[in-house]
């Protein structure tokens, strides 16, 4: 059955950092685009980046300010986020997407893993 598994979530300190992992399971990742994505509970869905099967991101939401990182590793089937300089703010569940491409409509989600940013 196709899945991405997300995992990395966790309580982390104002300031601190935290990697995020997205694994595909059931198929390759390499042919897809893989968007991050964040959700508060009672709030829309907003953007964070789209990463294209190249590698490339093609997608940044700029309100981020550089301290989120898109990369990923075909080799491991995995999508990663970088996230630095976390801020309470942050708090959100974190959800992949994969896609054919970037800013195609989105396939099938992760399963969302938990951010919480507190001092």
């Amino acid at each position: 059955q196709l899945q991405l598994v997300e995992s990395g979530g966790g309580l982390v300190e104002p300031g601190g950092s935290l990697r995020l992992s997205c694994t595909a399971s059931g198929f390759s990742l390499d042919a897809f685009a893989i968007s991050w994505f964040r959700q508060v509970p009672g709030k829309e869905r907003e953007g964070i980046s789209c990463i294209n099967s190249r590698g490339n991101i093609d997608i940044i939401n700029d309100v981020w300010g550089g301290r989120f990182i898109a990369s990923r590793d075909n080799a491991k089937n995995t999508v990663y986020l970088q996230m630095n300089s976390l801020k309470p703010e942050d708090t959100a569940v974190y959800y992949c997407a994969a896609q054919p491409r970037c800013r195609n409509p989105i396939d099938f989600w992760g399963q969302g893993t938990q951010v919480i940013v507190s001092s």
